[in-house]
């Protein structure tokens, strides 16, 4: 049976109806994703949460537009990403999603303002004005003071502060973070966290991808992914589950 998940009357940033994935290879079929029905709205922070082979990973793709669905309907924002041409799609990635990455995906050679700057040099936006929105990005997540550094000069929190920078500075409708605490310890798990909690706290709309029961219950709602399908979900509370 599919589980909408819908909370308050705000606008949807997303909105998955009865969304499937099949990988073929030959004749074998792979189901991902069976059914899925999802609704999140702005200003929201939900965790998708479960073990491995879950579906999670695979959600996750749809969600930021780097798959596509064998079935079913993804509205982002309104729009249906179905509809939407290779460009449009990549636009979409670029502008309208912020992902930040377990593995923090910073080019080594470049400072840490030049490393948030490239979301807007791949959009064109002036050198000047690209400057002053990746600095201001830096401030926003508490980096100010390292906007010259590059990542080897930085703690892996300092790191992943800088990827979340890169993920705000498009203004994007979406903060979507695949295991962004995996490659932290826990002194800096608890300061990224801290930090995606104050940018939900400014109203920003974030989905945490994590198989971590601690970092999951920091989200206010916990989506809980088993064998492709949505098992359950809760608010402010993980009791009773169970995810390695």
């Amino acid at each position: 049976m599919d589980l909408l998940l819908r909370y308050g009357e705000r606008p949807h940033v997303i909105e998955l109806g009865s969304v499937s994935k099949v990988y073929r290879s030959g004749s074998l079929e792979v189901v991902a994703l069976r059914d899925v029905s999802m609704r999140i709205d702005q200003g929201e922070f939900v965790a998708i949460a479960g073990p491995s082979g879950s579906g999670k990973s695979t959600l996750m793709h749809i969600l930021g537009c780097l798959d596509i669905p064998s079935s079913g309907s993804y509205r982002l924002a309104g729009e249906d990403v179905s509809k939407m041409t290779e460009d449009e799609l990549a636009e979409v990635r670029n502008r309208r999603i912020g992902f930040v990455f377990q593995q923090f995906n910073l080019l080594a050679s470049l400072t840490a303002l030049r490393n948030v700057e490239l979301p807007l040099a791949y959009s064109g936006v002036p050198r000047h004005e690209r400057h002053e929105r990746a600095a201001a990005a830096l401030a926003q997540v508490g980096l100010a003071d390292r906007v010259e550094h590059r990542p080897g000069e930085l703690s892996g929190g300092q790191q992943q502060r800088v990827a979340v920078a890169r993920a705000l500075v498009t203004e994007p409708a979406l903060i979507l973070a695949d295991e962004p605490t995996g490659n932290l310890d826990s002194a800096s798990t608890r300061d990224v966290l801290g930090l995606f909690r104050q940018l939900h706290g400014e109203g920003r709309t974030i989905v945490l991808i994590t198989h971590e029961h601690d970092v999951a219950e920091q989200a206010d709602r916990v989506v809980r992914m088993l064998d492709g399908r949505v098992a359950d979900h809760a608010v402010d509370s993980l009791e009773g589950m169970s995810i390695s």
